[in-house]
């Protein structure tokens, strides 16, 4: 396989998995999802995963113009999205992520357990926006796509490694309760952490590039 499309879909894999954090997610989505039925839960996760990736396409396709459109470059976004990804790496090491997304699903839960449609709309938010499509992912994305920008077939690879990242986290929800019984809470903060170590380091790597395109770095 060319060295150059390994890279893609290695540092695309590594983004996506630790920033989307299917892992991370389940036990939210079977605290989320534990008033409902089987039958709720599986259309829950489907809708709530087709619902992430369409916010993510529109934003791979057309997140580029949107950046023209309101005067920001791309090394500027590449820098930001940087330092954000950095922010959210250092909350995963302390474990304020997993706090801040636990806060979502209690406010979610408590503002739909007195609604008879409890199971209709939590694929929307919290479980499609943020916790799949957050700002996270939606910042990595653009920027992933800005790397190979004029380069059809490694944006093309950037999706479809996208897109599996949201098949393994559909899989994970859809599995869940039998998962559940295996995933403790001392396993979910070690993987959360080793993973924050690895978006940091993307995160810098991000910033120097970013720096490096507008001519501030060698």
């Amino acid at each position: 396989m060319d060295p150059a499309i390994t890279e893609v879909v290695a540092t695309s894999f590594a983004t996506f998995f630790v920033i989307i954090d299917p892992l991370g997610l389940t036990p939210m989505f079977l605290a989320l999802t534990a008033h409902m039925t089987l039958r709720q839960r599986r259309r829950t996760a489907v809708r709530a995963v087709i619902l992430s990736f369409s916010i993510l396409l529109l934003f791979a396709l057309f997140g580029k113009s949107v950046l023209s459109f309101l005067g920001i470059s791309l090394p500027a976004f590449r820098i930001a999205g940087g330092i954000l990804l950095f922010v959210m790496a250092l909350e995963m090491l302390f474990e304020k992520r997993t706090e801040r997304r636990r806060k979502n699903v209690e406010n979610a839960t408590h503002e739909h357990e007195d609604t008879a449609d409890s199971a209709d709309d939590l694929w929307v938010f919290p479980l499609g926006i943020p916790l799949i499509s957050g700002p996270g992912a939606i910042t990595s994305v653009i920027l992933l796509m800005g790397e190979h920008a004029g380069r059809p077939l490694e944006q093309a690879l950037v999706i479809g490694v996208m897109t599996v990242v949201l098949l393994s986290t559909l899989a994970l929800f859809l599995l869940v309760t039998q998962l559940g019984h295996f995933m403790s809470e001392t396993a979910t903060r070690a993987i959360s952490r080793l993973l924050g170590m690895l978006l940091a380091a993307l995160a810098v790597q991000f910033v120097l590039t970013g720096l490096k395109s507008a001519g501030l770095a060698p």
